[in-house]
């Protein structure tokens, strides 16, 4: 459920709205298409996750991962672990703002900043009193959006399938409005890059697995069943939206006369976007916890509560979410524009540093240790190499695509910026040991 209210946000609802209004009823492939990456890398990540459970997941495989050459390897999990945390942060402004949005549906005379800053806090209260009550909000916002999925879902079938009363069964809309592909493919792989950004979140389960009582075997079963669920209630409830209107899910349940379509919908997204920002104050302070771990953040900042939790971690993400906030009103054309379109490249990189990652273990681990390696990579390398050529073919095309450019520059200037940090940190930070980082094989336990 964690993974699942990592993934299904307001992207699904939203988001997905612009993707079909550009590319029309073929927006389905653009889902399909990074869809099925993301399938790959949480495959990657399972595996390196059950062989391998560790406190901060991907950022302690990218550093080990490049363990034959520790500088290199440091660089690898500094930049995954701050991209990391980047993205999530933004996320939490991103939805505190969208969450204000919805909830001024119904209080239109509250200041936007007010609600935001009450939804902030709600659920920094929520992660600070304990890992348990964060484990129940999310379980429950999940369980209300994967719900509504579901009867979206059912309710969509027996209206395309003419089942509903007075209706004859019909895909008419797949072709309709100008065809299938009315503007042609640039669209469509235009839907994709944005599209990524919908998906990520998922991996969410292998950092919160660490604090899981079977860590590996939690892994094991979330990543089996995590991907096809992902799956099929994006794809699945995008080609049904656009099988009846060809525009996002309000005017899908209009088409189909469900009474107070708009309210439904908005107290469905405000619970989406609640998900989100709970689990973006989550996994930005287990990350941020993980890096106060090799000497990439500040000590201070690893400080635990009675309860188990890293308070200041989620208090930083806290305070530069709202300050994210701030920003969309105070420069919403250059600070916060910056941030907004940048977390998003800032993902695909953190997507390809995981499928390097899982290329340079699954070798070592087959050279050294075969037994730990429980949960295995399909069509080892020949998929892993094919997810890497996705994931970069995607942020090549963003340079051709002219609403992308930015993104993309605003993404390589973000990793810009880390690896000067990375620089400053070897230059003025704590320097561990070489010889430490410099894994022996036995030695994996002491990740």
């Amino acid at each position: 459920m964690i993974a699942l209210g990592g993934v299904i946000g307001a992207g699904l609802f939203v988001g997905s709205g612009v993707v079909i209004k550009a590319a029309g009823p073929a927006a389905v492939v653009a889902f399909v298409i990074t869809g099925l990456l993301v399938v790959l890398v949480m495959r990657m990540l399972g595996e390196m996750a059950v062989a391998l459970p560790a406190v901060g997941s991907f950022y302690e495989y990218a550093r080990l991962a490049f363990s034959d050459r520790p500088r290199l390897g440091e660089l690898a999990g500094f930049l995954t672990g701050w991209m990391y945390w980047y993205f999530w942060v933004i996320v939490v402004a991103l939805e505190a703002v969208a969450g204000a949005g919805l909830v001024r549906f119904w209080l239109p005379d509250e200041p936007t900043w007010a609600i935001s800053l009450a939804l902030l806090l709600l659920l920094t209260v929520t992660n600070l009193v304990s890992v348990r009550s964060f484990g129940e909000f999310e379980f429950w916002f999940a369980s209300i959006k994967v719900a509504a999925i579901v009867v979206f879902l059912m309710l969509a079938s027996v209206y395309v399938m003419g089942l509903w009363p007075g209706v004859a069964p019909s895909v008419a809309n797949l072709t309709a409005h100008g065809g299938f592909a009315p503007n042609g493919i640039l669209p469509v792989m235009t839907g994709a890059v944005a599209v990524t950004g919908f998906y990520f979140g998922v991996e969410l389960v292998t950092i919160a697995a660490a604090e899981a009582a079977e860590p590996a075997q939690a892994v094991a079963r979330a990543t089996n069943s995590t991907v096809a669920r992902v799956l099929f209630f994006y794809v699945g409830s995008i080609l049904l939206v656009v099988c009846l209107v060809a525009t996002p899910y309000v005017s899908a349940l209009n088409a189909m006369r469900i009474p107070a379509a708009a309210h439904i919908m908005n107290a469905v997204i405000l619970t989406a976007v609640l998900s989100a920002l709970n689990s973006g104050l989550y996994a930005s302070s287990r990350m941020l916890f993980a890096l106060t771990r090799r000497g990439d953040a500040p000590a201070s900042l690893a400080k635990l509560s009675s309860n188990g939790v890293p308070t200041r971690a989620i208090l930083l993400a806290t305070l530069f979410g709202y300050g994210a906030v701030v920003m969309s009103y105070v420069s919403p054309e250059t600070v916060f524009a910056f941030l907004v379109n940048s977390y998003g490249t800032v993902a695909i990189f953190v997507y390809v540093l995981i499928a390097v990652s899982q290329l340079r273990l699954r070798a070592r681990l087959e050279r050294e240790d075969p037994a730990r390696l429980r949960l295995r990579m399909w069509a080892y390398p020949y998929l892993t190499y094919v997810a890497i050529a996705g994931m970069l073919a995607i942020v090549l095309a963003m340079a051709f695509i002219p609403d992308q450019r930015t993104p993309l520059i605003f993404g390589v200037i973000s990793v810009g910026i880390l690896v000067l940090g990375f620089g400053a940190r070897v230059h003025f930070g704590t320097k561990p040991d070489i010889a430490t980082l410099a894994m022996e094989p036995h030695r994996y336990e002491e990740l």
